[in-house]
């Protein structure tokens, strides 16, 4: 759903629902190549053509349906794992190191030891507070409270990310236990975000963040002594994008999901290549965290 397509000095705004990762990720792709706004950005280069862009409210109904996988999204098996042990492990915090022109942050140390300062790149800028598990928090707040509207977890930091080159995309996560029908708590997720690209960085992403989802279930079922079920998971972004950059390089992929046949473009997560190549990659990260980054960026 589309609202104020077309129409001078708007963005548009698109909803999209898929039961599994890989259908909402196509219908998003389809629908803010079809439908989004033309526009320049701050990262264009001569001859670039303009990106298609719009604010995207996309809702994974069981983001642990099968088939979990997209076969065909920008980087493999390798990539997402590591991306998926940068968001709930930490694997990379290590990286972090503005003072020295490094990263500025990780989603995992922004979500789990979250601690403003006032300037990043300045190794000798106060730290006033102690930082933060906001995590922990959620956890806390929902085994205690299944239905508390206070159960989030921020990473922008309003004293420093403005200024800097890369600051979070991710902004805030959100959580509500609900008790389904047969009396099992569902925990429910959405995430906030300012600014995504669509096409190379939305399906690592969410595949990263339900694998957290599933862990805060995981978590606070052992503090509760009952099960929770994973539920929804709603992922809205200011900005979404498919940049101009890459357009003609992505357009022959997008026209083929046009045939909606997502399924011959998936894999289930227990397909035996992926799972053989998620274990190589477990296997070597587990030895070296910066294995693949060697050989590879990652997202």
């Amino acid at each position: 759903m589309t609202e104020a397509k077309g129409l001078p000095g708007v963005i548009p705004s698109i909803s999209v629902q898929g039961k599994c990762l890989p259908e909402a990720w196509e219908k998003a792709v389809l629908a803010v190549w079809e439908e989004g706004l033309e526009i320049t950005t701050e990262y264009d280069k001569p001859g670039d053509p303009p990106s298609r862009d719009a604010t995207v409210m996309v809702t994974v109904v069981d983001p642990f349906a099968e088939p979990r996988i997209h076969r065909n999204i920008p980087g493999g098996p390798e990539e997402l794992e590591t991306y998926r042990q940068e968001v709930c492990k930490g694997i990379h915090d290590h990286w972090i190191d503005p003072a020295a022109g490094k990263w500025t942050y990780t989603y995992h140390e922004r979500l789990f030891a979250y601690s403003p300062v006032s300037d990043l790149r300045d190794a000798s800028t106060a730290k006033p507070f102690a930082s933060v598990d906001q995590i922990e928090y959620v956890i806390e707040k929902l085994s205690a409270t299944f239905y508390t509207r206070r159960a989030q977890a921020i990473t922008w930091m309003p004293t420093a990310d403005p200024s800097t080159d890369d600051p979070p995309c991710l902004q805030r996560l959100w959580f509500r236990i609900v008790v389904d029908s047969v009396g099992r708590p569902v925990l429910n997720m959405n995430s906030h975000w300012r600014s995504r690209d669509l096409y190379k960085a939305w399906f690592m992403n969410a595949y990263a963040l339900t694998d957290l989802q599933r862990i805060i279930a995981g978590r606070i079922s052992e503090r509760i002594d009952q099960e929770v079920q994973i539920g929804r998971y709603v992922d809205i972004t200011d900005s979404l994008h498919i940049y101009g950059s890459y357009i003609r390089e992505a357009e022959p992929e997008i026209r083929k999901m046009k045939d909606g046949d997502f399924l011959s473009r998936s894999w289930r997560s227990d397909y035996p290549a992926f799972q053989m190549l998620t274990e190589e990659a477990r296997d070597k990260l587990a030895r070296d965290p910066d294995w693949y980054a060697k050989g590879a960026n990652t997202v």
